[in-house]
């Protein structure tokens, strides 16, 4: 990871105000009954060098504004640039500068590898010369070397996404965007990527990542922006944004039927934290130590805990905090 650099006097990517709203069609008449904000005002900042993550559940705006600062949709108010260049005005000169592996990217199951690679090459203008040896130096990036000659239908899901990363790195952009890149792969091709975004980062190349994996976004970024239905509701440094959050939080389970009791007495110890279903919280105001003076309270008012946890501030938390609510699969 590289150390974070201060902002420079022009940031490689602004965002201001920026906002797209979404018809709500129904029925075979397509009759128009409504909006949709996806995005809702949103400012960010990024700086040469850093890893910047995007950080939500899924629907809260992060493939939509990653898609606006690509040039791929409209933005119904607001401006941005990127690398320098007016994502409207100047959208030709924002493509020739950014490199994109969106979720959804489509490639040709029947071509090979290195032919894809090759025609990248072709479509950035790259010398007839050089494409070969581009492509072979990015498959070895991405440990796609020995599969560079097989079609691409043959892939797994981890291969597909290296040679995706691979696709976006053909013209050497200075600025990559990644949307949710290892969703859906396996721990190992999971962590195989990060290090290559790592890898990416300290050869100079400013990413911006979209995730809604937490350990991700604490794992890669040097700053998070943390957006939920299309506003962002805080940003800054990882540990910065955790160390907000102040007290650790205690979780506990209990039958059915001691549920509100349970509540009742954990409120005696500090505000009480969204949790998973099945699941009571509460953030401990005097820290740690308390936890036994929880057990002792629960005991005394008859109440069996089942399962005890207490955890130190996560991303999650902060989450919580800002929304109400905690991201999706986070327990």
């Amino acid at each position: 990871m590289t150390e974070l650099q201060q902002p420079t006097e022009s940031p490689l990517l602004e965002v201001a105000g920026l906002e797209t709203h979404f018809p709500i069609r129904k029925g075979l008449l397509r009759r128009q009954v409504g909006t949709v904000r996806a995005v809702d005002g949103v400012n960010l900042e990024v700086t040469a060098g850093e890893v910047f993550g995007f950080l939500g559940p899924n629907g809260a705006g992060k493939s939509t504004t990653v898609r606006i600062l690509t040039t791929l949709l409209k933005p119904s108010a607001g401006s941005a640039s990127v690398a320098g260049y007016d994502i409207e005005t100047e959208a030709d000169a924002v493509r020739r500068s950014i490199g994109v592996a969106l979720q959804d990217a489509a490639i040709d199951p029947l071509m090979t590898g290195t032919e894809l690679l090759r025609l990248q090459a072709v479509l950035y203008g790259i010398p007839r010369n050089a494409q070969h040896e581009r492509a072979g130096e990015l498959l070895e990036r991405v440990g796609l070397s020995a599969a560079g000659d097989r079609r691409v239908g043959t892939y797994s899901g981890g291969m597909r996404r290296r040679l995706d990363l691979a696709l976006a790195l053909i013209h050497e952009p200075s600025v990559l965007f990644l949307d949710e890149p290892t969703t859906g792969l396996d721990p190992m091709s999971r962590m195989s990527l990060w290090e290559e975004i790592r890898r990416l980062n300290n050869d100079g190349t400013t990413v911006l990542l979209t995730t809604q994996y937490l350990e991700e976004a604490d794992q890669l970024a040097d700053r998070v922006a943390i957006i939920d239905n299309g506003k962002i509701v805080r940003e800054g440094r990882p540990e910065a944004l955790k160390t907000d959050v102040g007290a650790p939080t205690l979780l506990i389970s209990v039958a059915d039927d001691h549920v509100e009791p349970a509540r009742e007495v954990l409120a005696q110890f500090g505000e009480a934290r969204p949790t998973a279903e099945g699941t009571l919280g509460v953030g401990l105001t005097q820290g740690a130590g308390d936890v036994s003076n929880v057990v002792r309270a629960l005991d005394a008012k008859g109440i069996v805990v089942e399962h005890l946890e207490l955890r130190a501030p996560s991303l999650d938390d902060v989450f919580a905090e800002a929304t109400g609510h905690r991201l999706e699969g986070a327990s």
